[in-house]
């Protein structure tokens, strides 16, 4: 079974940075468009940012927009995402997953991913 590993959560202040990591044992990331989604509690699932396969096009959600920044290292097959000027309300648990019906960013139909994994908890507070 392919699941994700999510890695790089914390405690941070706001304003503070943290850098999460995910990668797929069995799963080449390049071959798929790859996102970074969170779920707060009490809150539905939402996408955060987004790595197409092939053109490698970045897509963000425009409530982290110029604070975040996703990027791909195809040798170590690790997607991260670098989170900059945290708020409070970035809290959440971040997710990765893989998009199974196209290889370009669809950052608005969560249903088109998959082999979602446990999860890091990103924590903002003073």
């Amino acid at each position: 079974q392919v699941q994700f590993v999510e890695s790089g959560g914390g405690l941070v202040q706001p304003g503070g940075s943290l850098r999460l990591s995910c990668t797929a044992p069995g799963l080449t990331l390049n071959d798929y468009a790859i996102g970074w989604f969170r779920q707060a509690p009490g809150k539905a699932r939402e996408s955060v940012s987004c790595f197409s396969s092939g053109d490698g096009r970045h897509t963000y959600a425009s409530s982290v927009k110029g604070r975040f920044t996703i990027s791909r290292d195809n040798a170590e097959n690790t997607v991260y995402l670098q989170m900059n000027s945290l708020k409070p309300e970035d809290t959440a648990v971040y997710y990765c997953a893989a998009n199974l019906m196209r290889r370009a960013c669809a950052l608005g139909k969560i249903y088109e991913y998959d082999y979602w994994g446990q999860g890091t908890q990103v924590t903002v507070s003073s």
